[in-house]
């Protein structure tokens, strides 16, 4: 008995991945795949050891993703030269492929014009050649949306924005309060080492691929779907997902959320660990990991900030907030207001809403747990313009997220019998300076109007009303007092000013000013408290309680000092996020008559500084300089510094010895930036008092 060998009449496949990935806006990618958008053409040329004949012999192309690859899904293409290729009938999402005008058919030198239309799943392809009875592999493929093509449902026309939200590495998360909005570099990352693996990984560990694998890789063909599983893969709650929350003041195990600078460290480690949830999270840092994996993937993202973010969990646009005659918060409520809350949007079409494509555009999804939708902790998409007109009927999660930038805040005094006095009702509170990064710089820009009309307008209030029609869930409250609401004696009026800057390691200094028309002297019983608390509005410790006696006179402003020393608020606050100001006024001649004003105090953290000298070039050496002093009397020890920055270096941290009173941290680390152009270098020191002192700066990195 004889073998014959035939020899391969395929020779060399060359995937041209340098001009591919340029042109497909991925060569920034550090991956060895060749990773193209769908909806574009790129080319392979394929060698072959004879002449090209397709009228005698035709060339057929499959191209095939998941496992269960199905034409009628979309994830399996049959197409050849000449396209005489036998297709499903039902087949959807078919490949075009055509040969390039150099191709040389004589020699057998093949430049094909491969295209996946529009409307392909995203995912890694493979394709295999089939000529003459021959079959090869003809290319690995990873295929991901296109904002550059206009039927791509994540078209952008804008290409400064298609930068911004797509390709920037780089980004600006704000934290903090309406009054004291606080920005924090974070280094998305979204294009450094195995990110493409991550984010594969990311869409197939989610629960829906667990249940039916051909229908979720299916699905991937829509970003509206893709958005969804992100957003509920970003949190570990209900499956295996990136992050687990943690809002307590302990972190054991783990790492504190305001440690993180970027997303690419907490991807990496929840791969590497077989999709273990990395601890711990928070909004901004669920938001940043989410924002990453956005525009790996293809759809235009950016990360949202919304300072009096309402937590409305019985859907009644309405926030009852409870407060001691002290104006301390005594009874925990279900509904609560952060004082930030950090989201998502991403741009994409919505047919499935309106064929007009009047809820087209930025959508907002949120992948911190907070409320359970449609059975999984996951959150939109949900059209921006569906919750600036109150259309609460429409899906994902309007509702829920129309009332964490419009519902209106009750608040309540708790009297020692147990019964409760309506102190006011707040129409305007909630959903203030909603704030994102603008493009093209490090400039905030608010997007507030982008969420609902002016506040008090007869437009505003005409969409809360319709909002409330839609979404009817009236509240079954015991009997309350009404705190005066029809009493004809003047209000006090009241508000906190500073004084100075409130600076982390100084003492605090305000005044609280009240104000009254009325013609007589007014007695008043002020009560003014100081509470640390954690920024989705639980209260963590007292700080300090002061009663004062005082004669508001008819016509003039009386002012009142509020010292909050150093040595006492540095304790409460070393684990928290601002402090709680509040003042509880009662008129002695009105006890019925009740006044309460707050305002939350974010603490400017001491400098740092953080410098990178001389030129720096690509795999070269440079030297990173970190310099912090002690600006408090006491030793500062537990201290370190971490540097990291997509493009410069992987996190590193450096542990130091502890920092005497008044002296000044110098400490140099090396780097070898690993890829050019001009990227962000973050800095992030941490002690027993100061924790999580940030900075960064801009480092261009020359060939």
């Amino acid at each position: 008995m004889t073998t014959e060998i035939i020899e391969s009449i395929f020779k060399e496949v060359d995937l041209n991945s340098k001009t591919n990935r340029t042109e497909h806006h991925t060569s920034t990618i550090l991956a060895d795949e060749l990773i193209v958008r769908r909806g574009q053409a790129f080319t392979v040329t394929l060698k072959l050891t004879q002449a090209f004949n397709p009228d005698l012999y035709p060339l057929t192309v499959v191209a095939m993703t998941g496992d269960y690859p199905s034409e009628k899904r979309g994830t399996k293409s049959c197409f050849g030269i000449p396209d005489s290729v036998t297709r499903s009938p039902s087949a959807k999402a078919v490949w075009k492929i055509e040969l390039e005008k150099n191709s040389s058919p004589t020699t057998g030198i093949l430049t094909l014009i491969i295209t996946p239309p529009a409307i392909t799943p995203i995912g890694q392809y493979t394709l295999t050649v089939k000529y003459r009875d021959q079959e090869t592999l003809l290319a690995t493929v990873v295929v991901l949306f296109n904002p550059w093509c206009t039927d791509d449902w994540v078209f952008l026309s804008d290409e400064k924005e298609r930068q911004e939200y797509v390709m920037n590495e780089q980004g600006i998360i704000y934290r903090g309060s309406k009054d004291y909005i606080d920005s924090q570099n974070w280094d998305f990352g979204q294009f450094e080492d195995n990110m493409v693996n991550i984010c594969m990984k990311i869409l197939d560990v989610n629960n829906k691929h667990k249940k039916n694998p051909a229908d979720d890789e299916s699905a991937r063909c829509n970003p509206i779907y893709v958005g969804r599983v992100v957003s509920a893969m970003i949190n570990s709650q209900d499956d295996r997902g990136v992050l687990e929350g943690n809002w307590g003041s302990s972190f054991w195990g783990g790492v504190s959320p305001s440690q993180w600078n970027g997303s690419h460290a907490i991807l990496k480690k929840w791969y590497n660990t077989f999709c273990s949830p990395v601890k711990y999270g928070q909004c901004w840092v669920f938001a940043g990991v989410m924002c990453s994996v956005m525009r790996l993937l293809g759809i235009p993202c950016r990360v949202v900030t919304n300072f009096n973010s309402a937590h409305d969990t019985d859907k009644n646009l309405i926030i009852d907030k409870y407060h001691s005659d002290t104006g301390v918060m005594p009874k925990e409520s279900n509904d609560s207001v952060w004082n930030f809350h950090v989201w998502v949007e991403g741009w994409m079409k919505r047919p499935d809403l309106a064929e007009d494509g009047k809820y087209d555009g930025w959508q907002v999804l949120d992948p911190t747990p907070q409320e359970i939708s449609d059975r999984v902790y996951c959150c939109g998409p949900a059209s921006v313009n569906a919750i600036l007109n109150g259309e609460t009927a429409l899906k994902y999660d309007v509702p829920f997220v129309y009332a964490e930038v419009n519902a209106d805040c009750v608040d309540w005094l708790i009297k020692a019998d147990g019964s409760k006095v309506k102190i006011s009702s707040n129409t305007s509170s909630v959903g203030q300076n909603i704030s994102t990064k603008s493009v093209g710089s490090n400039k905030r820009m608010n997007i507030t109007d982008t969420y609902k009309y002016p506040e008090g307008s007869e437009k505003e209030r005409g969409v809360f009303e319709h909002a409330s029609t839609t979404n009817p869930n009236p509240k079954d409250d015991e009997k309350t007092e009404d705190g005066g609401t029809d009493n004809k004696v003047p209000p006090v009026t009241m508000r906190f000013e500073q004084v100075s800057k409130p600076m982390n390691g100084e003492d605090v200094s305000l005044k609280l000013v009240l104000h009254s028309e009325s013609t007589a002297d007014r007695p008043l019983s002020i009560n003014i408290n100081v509470q640390a608390m954690r920024y989705n509005g639980s209260r963590a410790v007292n700080i300090q309680n002061e009663l004062k006696e005082e004669t508001l006179q008819p016509g003039k402003e009386l002012s009142i000092p509020v010292l909050v020393p150093f040595s006492a608020y540095h304790e409460g606050m070393v684990q928290n996020d601002s402090m709680r100001v509040s003042a509880m006024v009662t008129d002695k001649d009105n006890d019925n008559n009740p006044y309460l004003t707050a305002t939350n105090v974010v603490l400017i953290n001491p400098q740092l500084t953080l410098t990178v000298s001389g030129e720096v070039r690509l795999n070269l050496q440079a030297t990173v300089e970190v310099v912090f002093m002690n600006p408090i009397n006491k030793t500062l020890k537990n201290c370190s510094v971490t540097i990291s920055g997509s493009g410069l270096t992987e996190d590193m941290e450096e542990k130091l010895q502890d920092l005497p009173p008044n002296k000044r941290l110098r400490v140099q680390i090396p780097i070898v930036p690993y890829k050019t152009g001009k990227k962000t270098l973050i800095a992030n020191f941490d002690c027993s008092i100061f924790r999580y002192i940030k900075t960064s700066c801009t480092v261009n990195v020359k060939p």
